[in-house]
């Protein structure tokens, strides 16, 4: 936990504001408005409330100060304190509630303040949540989803910047989704909570404010994404870059600016981490035989990795250069601006990958 100011500021969200970006257009056919990426998550779950009575949300902050991120904003308001419930700062004794109230037939939603203080709940998640299923023989299920900020903010330090996809992907039991735009938060969202199975939804903070093309169909209240599934976002010949979230943005900046040399990079955006859409993948590798993964986390046994093992195995033959990693640094994230952007990858570092996996 953040000690004494530092965490009161986080909290009202003073370490939490940052500046609206100006959003790239892809893959919006008939777009008729925007919505930031907040606005989608809390659409969301203002729908699926509406939706199912057997849903609720819980955690720090979601009903009286409208959220930490103001994602939950107007919902305690709109369906009561029953429905949208403040808890202590106790993260192991709400995600115990959460995940024993899913055994008992209800479908929470149990936000973290930030997944960095989900360590705290770490046996609740993963030794209860995830496992039930498998060792009650199918008998028991888990429908909840875990959701909140995870990897990099801005200037928060080594104790609020961490990227924990590649964790909890390698965890049988769990569905780990990490949408990029809105149209990701909207309808990764809703298909997490009507999922009979315990999943994993990683959002980033500084995505909340951006604002991206919705049309009709993304507005739709029954609107889903399926689980499992990735996006292509830009297609490409030369090279393909495989990213989520954040920086699936990075890697849209990168296909734009090597475009004007004459590289014309695939952008896939992987949605969901656990299960990953390998058939996109090696659609993509037999297009383009070049591959290049960026993400924040770290490079040991990160997600990158897991694909690069992947491509190794299934796509050897259709492989003309080595599959190329750009991750965040190996150390924990510093504080200093400077050095914080020298512990992230940047859109020079996938050029730079780029044009050395092209030789």
């Amino acid at each position: 936990m953040l000690p004494g100011l530092l965490q009161q500021a986080r909290k009202h969200g003073v370490l939490c504001r940052v500046p609206r970006l100006t959003a790239a257009i892809r893959g919006f056919a008939s777009a008729q408005s925007e919505m930031t990426v907040r606005d989608a998550l809390n659409s969301a779950l203002d729908e699926e409330l509406a939706r199912d009575d057997k849903v609720y949300i819980l955690g720090e902050e979601v009903g009286e100060y409208q959220g930490a991120y103001k994602i939950t904003r107007g919902l305690l308001q709109k369906y009561g304190a029953d429905r949208v419930k403040d808890t202590p700062i106790t993260e192991a004794g709400f995600t115990g509630i959460a995940v024993g109230s899913a055994f008992a037939g209800l479908k929470p939603v149990c936000e973290f303040m930030t997944w960095n203080f989900a360590m705290q709940a770490i046996d609740q998640i993963i030794n209860s949540a995830a496992k039930t299923l498998y060792m009650s023989a199918g008998k028991i299920s888990c429908p909840i989803v875990f959701r909140g900020p995870n990897g990099a903010a801005a200037g928060v330090a080594a104790q609020h910047s961490q990227c924990f996809a590649a964790w909890y992907s390698s965890v049988p039991g769990l569905k780990v989704l990490a949408p990029y735009d809105s149209e990701d938060a909207r309808g990764l969202l809703k298909a997490a909570i009507r999922d009979p199975d315990p999943v994993v939804f990683l959002e980033n903070e500084i995505m909340y404010g951006q604002a991206f093309p919705v049309n009709a169909q993304v507005l739709d209240k029954d609107f889903t994404l399926p689980i499992g599934k990735a996006k292509v976002m830009r297609e490409g010949k030369h090279v393909t870059l495989v990213s989520f979230s954040k920086m699936v943005g990075y890697c849209l900046k990168a296909a734009d600016h090597l475009s004007k040399e004459g590289v014309h990079c695939e952008v896939i955006n992987l949605r969901t981490i656990k299960p990953l859409d390998k058939a996109t993948l090696l659609a993509s590798i037999k297009k383009t035989h070049k591959m290049v993964t960026v993400e924040e986390g770290w490079p040991q046994c990160g997600v990158g990795s897991e694909i690069s093992a992947l491509m190794q195995e299934l796509a050897f033959d259709e492989l003309d250069a080595p599959v190329l990693r750009v991750t965040g640094a190996e150390v924990p994230m510093p504080y200093a601006a400077n050095l914080e952007a020298a512990a992230l990858p940047q859109v020079d570092d996938i050029i730079k990958a780029v044009k050395k996996v092209l030789g």
